[in-house]
This record gives structure tokens, C-alpha cells and sequence, in this order.
């Protein structure tokens, strides 16, 4: 930093000095702030859009914001349109919505009619899917009771979700990803990870 008191040579160096000092702090200080918050937008971000953990409730995709109450079983009956969802953690208050791979789709079904892998998968019936479709990633929003299938719209790819999410027409090559469940007190909880990866079949 110049010293621009000509008229106090003898205190002008002390005066610059500390200055310089004063201004390199704030700088200091600025950095170590933008660091820290960088770090903290980036661990938001990254558990934001990290896949579904057990332990995990799911919540109202379309729910209002900070609105996170879970899902219970006796909001969902045999027959209701399906349900969006996204996995939140209860532990840091996480909800995973940052992926749209993250969007499930959950559907109740008769506990009689699903195969036993699928059964062993459900809470009571209820069943949570991938809301993307494996051919080309569409949304998928729609359940068919009479054929009992889980469409997309955009190239009509159906899928069975009484069986694995299986590929029962249309061009997707692959299953559609199921989240498994259980229940705890009452709410649906994430029971492990993904069967598959979900999205598109590169």
C-alpha cells in the first residue's frame, strides 16, 4: 500500500502498516467465508441429490415447500391414483429432491396379488417405483388397475408393479427400479437402496 500523508512522514509507515494489515484480514476473513459457504452449498447439494437410504420416509413429491410430513399407510388405499414421492431423512432433514432419479412413484396394491420377491419389497401392499421410465426417462405418472400396469406416455412402455416393475410392453429394455419398504410406526420407510439403476438404459 502507497503512503499518500506527505505532511507525517514519521507515522505514516505505522498508519500503512496497519492498514495493509486491517485490509488483508478482511480479505482473509471474505475468502474463508465464500470457502465455507461453498462447502456448505455443495454437502446441501450433494445429499440433496443422493439416492434413497434406509431409513429414509418418504414425503408428498408435490407437497407444499417445507412441508415434509411422511407418508402413512392409511394414506394410501387399494385402487388410489399413484403417488409421488420423494425420500427425505429424518437424521439431517434432508429431502433428497435434488435428482429427479430420486422421484418414486407409489401405488397400493392386494398383498395377494403380488409375487413373492415383490411381497417381500411392499409395505402391506404398497409399492414404491422408479418415476422414470428405463427406455428414453419419461415421467411415468400413471397406473392402470384393469391391466395392472404402470405406463409412460411418451413411447408406452408398461410395466408390472405387482411383479418387480417388469417390462410388460413397449420398448423399454430393462424393469423399472423398485424401492423397497417397510413399516415403522405406522409410516413407510425406505428399506434398502434401489434394485437397479434408475433411468434411462444408455
Amino acid at each position: 500500500m502507497k503512503c499518500d500523508h506527505p505532511d507525517e512522514p514519521a507515522g505514516c509507515g505505522a498508519a500503512c502498516n496497519q492498514a495493509r494489515r486491517t485490509a488483508l484480514k478482511l480479505c482473509a476473513g471474505a475468502v474463508i467465508g465464500l470457502v465455507a459457504t461453498a462447502k456448505d452449498n455443495a454437502y446441501a447439494n450433494d445429499a440433496a441429490s443422493s439416492r434413497p437410504q434406509a431409513g429414509d420416509r418418504l414425503v408428498l413429491a408435490d407437497g407444499e415447500s417445507g412441508a415434509n410430513a411422511p407418508l402413512e399407510l392409511t394414506s394410501i388405499a387399494v385402487g388410489d391414483k399413484p403417488v409421488p414421492a420423494y425420500p427425505f431423512d429424518p437424521a439431517t432433514g434432508t429431502l433428497r429432491d435434488g435428482s429427479r432419479l430420486n422421484r418414486v412413484l407409489l401405488v397400493r396394491l392386494d398383498p395377494t396379488g403380488l409375487d413373492e420377491r415383490t411381497r417381500a419389497r411392499s409395505a402391506d401392499g404398497v409399492v414404491a417405483y422408479s418415476s422414470v421410465c428405463t427406455h428414453q426417462g419419461c415421467d411415468i405418472t400413471e397406473y392402470n388397475p384393469d391391466e395392472n400396469v404402470l405406463f409412460c406416455f411418451c413411447h408406452f412402455s408398461k410395466f408390472q408393479p405387482s411383479h418387480g416393475g417388469e417390462v410388460v410392453g413397449g420398448p423399454a429394455p430393462r424393469n423399472l427400479p423398485m424401492l423397497p419398504l417397510r413399516l415403522e410406526g405406522g409410516q413407510l420407510v425406505v428399506a434398502d437402496t434401489f434394485t437397479s439403476r434408475p433411468g434411462a438404459t444408455m
